[in-house]
């Protein structure tokens, strides 16, 4: 076989890199992954699961196979008490290993994922840091990884940090920063921050997870804006939720009460996803994945939107007719009559819930880094600590 065209040969040839989608989230569905701490030790534990997901979002178009690392460092596994049958180390090298079985099926890259850390939330050193990166670095190196990515920060600094370590191994690196329209929670503009980062060795910048497509869209134009009139180069990214969150504020979906349990009624469908692929690409983004939400259909949308610039359909549309056209064979004749684009582009879907409202009010607690409330510790949550939040929860509700 010959050898595949890395990342940065990709982008800079013009074409389209779709990432795949939110693990964390869809593994928790199925059962898999425990939301609070949301750490990926399922793959060590339950790595038949892992693969089959990556490989439905390599059968949906997904050209980029992300190791399930997400919050893969020691000191998240290991904080309020969450506890461990496998070390960091083996959860990111079995990760690495079915990221990469998977990839090699197709033409897919794979891509080590560091993000952000409880120890910066508690105010460590930048080189205590540093050094939680390098050792997750050490494993994707040893791994041999097509690139790297700094994804889900909600502060730039702690994301230049990550970006100047993961430049150490030599492999392309890209950075997405977890903030909106507003910037970052220091209040850094998206601007502002795209140029940190493109100054720290990132070679690709972009925005996933805590707000919706369209949101994630905006604020990668703004960045790309300040990126440009900085006078630097940069390739863009996207992976947003999939979920609708026009009611979020600078702290995103977490903010919303629905958090995280109860965010089924925002999720878009296959035909808003089509609409996201096509809005990213129009605005000049050529990698264009998911996060949170993100299922293999929700990519398969976006591969088949793009198709015309790809040039060919992914796997999983030979069970998918474009805009509905499998509908032809249904046995109902007003089903049949949805078979085409015109009806599904302009349908606006109910949520079937008529006494709920449209949007909800975020929390609003307003605390990041350096609050004493975001201080974490490796001991379990006390009763005592729960009991403040609670009675905090009910004063401000």
């Amino acid at each position: 076989m010959a050898p595949k065209k890395g990342i940065l040969e990709r982008l800079d040839a013009g074409e389209v890199v779709i990432g795949d989608g939110g693990f964390v989230f869809a593994l928790e569905k199925r059962g898999y992954v425990k939301a609070g701490p949301w750490t990926p030790e399922a793959a060590a534990e339950y790595p038949e699961a892992v693969r089959q997901l990556h490989r439905e979002f390599l059968r949906a178009g997904s050209n980029v196979m992300q190791t399930f690392t997400f919050y893969a460092s020691d000191d998240k596994l290991e904080n309020r008490g969450n506890t461990q049958r496998f070390t960091g180390e083996q959860i990111n090298e079995a990760a690495c290993d079915l990221a990469r079985e998977v990839a090699d099926e197709g033409d897919a890259l794979v891509a080590g994922g560091v993000s952000q850390t409880p120890s910066y939330l508690s105010c460590k050193s930048e080189e205590d840091v540093k050094a939680i990166f390098k050792k997750q670095i050490d494993v994707f190196v040893k791994k041999n990884v097509d690139f790297l990515i700094a994804e889900y920060f909600e502060h730039v600094e702690e994301a230049e940090w990550a970006v100047q370590v993961l430049k150490t191994s030599g492999k392309p690196v890209a950075a997405t920063l977890c903030i909106g329209p507003e910037g970052d929670l220091n209040g850094v503009s998206p601007g502002e921050c795209a140029v940190k980062l493109v100054k720290a060795g990132a070679n690709i910048v972009g925005i996933n997870c805590h707000f919706d497509p369209e949101t994630c869209v905006k604020t990668v134009k703004l960045m790309k804006e300040g990126v440009e009139k900085a006078g630097l180069k940069a390739h863009y990214m996207t992976q947003p939720l999939g979920y609708h969150t026009p009611d979020c504020n600078r702290q995103g979906f977490i903010d919303l009460p629905e958090f995280p349990f109860a965010l089924e009624p925002r999720i878009l469908t296959r035909w808003e996803m089509q609409k996201y692929a096509r809005d990213a690409y129009n605005a000049g983004i050529r990698y264009i994945g998911g996060c949170c939400g993100f299922e293999p259909y929700h990519i398969r949308a976006v591969s088949e939107e793009l198709e015309p610039e790809r040039g060919f359909l992914p796997a999983g549309s030979e069970k998918h007719g474009k805009w509905g056209t499998g509908l032809e064979l249904h046995t109902k004749p007003w089903v049949r009559a949805r078979a085409r684009r015109e009806y599904w582009e302009k349908l606006q879907p109910a949520s079937g819930r008529p006494f709920c409202p449209s949007m909800s009010k975020p929390d609003c607690w307003g605390v990041t880094k350096g609050h004493a409330e975001l201080m974490q510790q490796k001991e379990a949550t006390s009763k005592e600590q729960l009991k403040v939040l609670f009675d905090k929860a009910t004063q401000n509700a």
